[in-house]
């Protein structure tokens, strides 16, 4: 008897842990993790969010001792943006049942190192490839990515970023490149977005005159494009987590009280309440659309739209102005 039992036990035992294993590896396939570590934090946190479909809403990440951990849902591959305390961003591609190591120092976030996955570490390696690159050096080796690797969701990141996301897109290289993207991501719903919203964007080209729209800002006031259609007119996309919005949208607080210029804005926070407390708290008082949609906002889609900051102003409906910086705003109303 003693024997048998001897012969059975391990088996059994044996048979436990693979279906442990199993178990736990079906879990672990259904989320994402990321591990870091940041230099000179030893304290503090972060936020993480996604506009990917079906990723609703921003999340904190808490850092301690230097470290910090995350763990969320992940049925399908997602790109996530993580924003640092000084407002500066990077994205981390996630994919189920794999983990992101994320090290770097607090004073240089445009360096950090994240790795775990075969598209971090693509980004990884082209962050430090154009750490002392000019613009243009930027945008061609942009191109060169994409054509390198079409497959990468990285690439349509850059394709947004460094084409899309900037004062003068050039539409046709845009269309180009989204065209050798999609042959090989046909269902990156990301890419699907992008290339939705691209068809839009020659149509909020300077001189083209402002779409129609008809809309309610967060108050339940109706705000339409015939408002805009006399005068000159400012339309901002903001973020409270974006610093570089969020200063535009005082700047343009400023300048709505010393001129008879129009604005409206539109914030993509997922929260109406976290929106209503910021503007309350800055002492907004400029019209605000916010659905909680994010960069699914229908207004956004209709006018092409795509980032926090970003702009276009109208004189007379007609667009003098698009992704300007504050500075070339002043300039364009000549105050």
């Amino acid at each position: 008897m003693a024997f048998f039992f001897f012969h059975i036990m391990p088996r059994n035992f044996y048979l436990f842990l693979a279906i442990l294993f199993l178990v736990s590896c079906g879990e672990d396939s259904k989320h994402f993790k990321i591990e870091g570590r940041l230099l000179q934090m030893n304290q503090g946190e972060f936020y993480i969010y996604s506009n990917d479909p079906g990723i609703n809403g921003i999340d904190t990440i808490k850092v301690q001792g230097g470290r910090f951990s995350y763990e969320m849902p992940c049925l399908s591959p997602v790109t996530l943006t993580l924003v640092f305390p000084n407002f500066s961003t990077t994205p981390v591609f996630a994919e189920p049942g794999k983990t992101a190591e994320i090290d770097g120092d607090a004073s240089h976030l445009k360096m950090l190192k994240i790795k775990g996955t075969k598209d971090n570490e693509l980004m990884t390696d082209f962050r430090s490839q154009i750490s002392n690159a000019s613009p243009p050096e930027i945008k061609h080796d942009v191109e060169l990515f994409i054509k390198d690797h079409p497959a990468s969701p990285v690439g349509v990141w850059l394709l947004e970023k460094y084409f899309i996301a900037t004062s003068n897109p050039d539409y046709q290289t845009v269309d180009r490149l989204v065209k050798i993207l999609m042959a090989e991501q046909s269902g990156n719903n990301s890419l699907k977005r992008l290339a939705q919203s691209i068809s839009k964007l020659n149509d909020i080209s300077v001189g083209k005159r402002l779409p129609s729209f008809f809309v309610y800002d967060i108050n339940g006031q109706p705000i339409s494009s015939s408002e805009l259609s006399a005068g000159t007119a400012v339309i901002c996309v903001w973020a409270t987590w974006s610093y570089d919005s969020t200063d535009f949208l005082r700047q343009l607080q400023t300048l709505k009280q010393t001129s008879s210029i129009k604005v409206v804005t539109i914030n993509v926070d997922p929260s109406k309440y976290d929106c209503r407390n910021f503007t309350k708290n800055n002492q907004i008082t400029l019209p605000v659309i916010c659905t909680g949609e994010m960069f699914d906002t229908p207004l956004l889609k209709q006018l092409g739209l795509l980032s926090a900051p970003e702009n276009l102003v109208v004189k007379n409906g007609k667009i003098i102005g698009h992704g300007l910086s504050s500075q070339e705003l002043t300039r364009l109303l000549g105050h």
